[in-house]
């Protein structure tokens, strides 16, 4: 069984529904229990940092996610729930993140000329090709909706960047960890691919 983490974040649906697709037993939840017995566990999310974080705390489900973590239970991260695992948010200051992996979220440079917030389609490159992307071919496009960026603070976790405006990390893993950045439930087949590849890991 998949547990989707509900803590009122937007975007739990579709990474339901593709979880479905996939094949997979789904339960959207913030139950303790049901999150720990989980096969794989997701956390998506669009909104605030300072926000998610504050809803977090209040439904008890810091706790369960590091629980979640601590017991090895593969764990994937979408948008707003890859910045959640890390330390701080530039949208949140004074906001501690998770903290379950090393890193800093950005604000997306303005002087760039660039649109704000990102929303589209943009490619990957692959520093350190990690187990999402098996099967994937380098430079393929992927769906990002967002004003905030991750700059990892270890490249070893770094599995994918692009490019807007700056370098972004884009999508990391470290032991039974994963995150995206960008949507892959919104990324057409490649997208699925990804989901898949996560639902295959043990």
């Amino acid at each position: 069984m998949v547990a989707v983490i509900d803590y009122d974040a937007g975007n739990i649906r579709s990474v339901e529904k593709a979880a479905l697709a996939l094949g997979k037993a789904v339960k959207v939840t913030r139950d303790r229990d049901v999150i720990l017995s989980a096969a794989h566990v997701i956390l998506p999310g669009v909104g605030a940092f300072g926000d998610a974080m504050a809803k977090l705390d209040g439904y008890g489900l810091t706790e369960t996610i590091r629980d979640v973590i601590a017991r090895g239970t593969p764990f994937l991260g979408i948008c707003l729930g890859l910045q959640l695992l890390f330390e701080s948010s530039e949208e949140s200051e004074g906001t501690p993140g998770l903290g379950i992996l090393p890193g800093t979220i950005r604000r997306l440079p303005e002087d760039s000329g660039l649109k704000i917030p990102h929303i589209g389609w943009n490619s990957l490159r692959f520093p350190n090709r990690g187990r999402l992307f098996a099967g994937i071919a380098e430079e393929s496009y992927v769906y990002f909706v967002h004003s905030y960026y991750l700059q990892a603070g270890e490249p070893e976790i770094v599995t994918a960047t692009t490019e807007y405006g700056a370098l972004i990390h884009a999508s990391v893993e470290r032991d039974n960890v994963f995150a995206c950045q960008f949507h892959p439930e919104k990324s057409s087949d490649v997208g699925m691919r990804i989901l898949r590849n996560f639902l295959s890991v043990k």
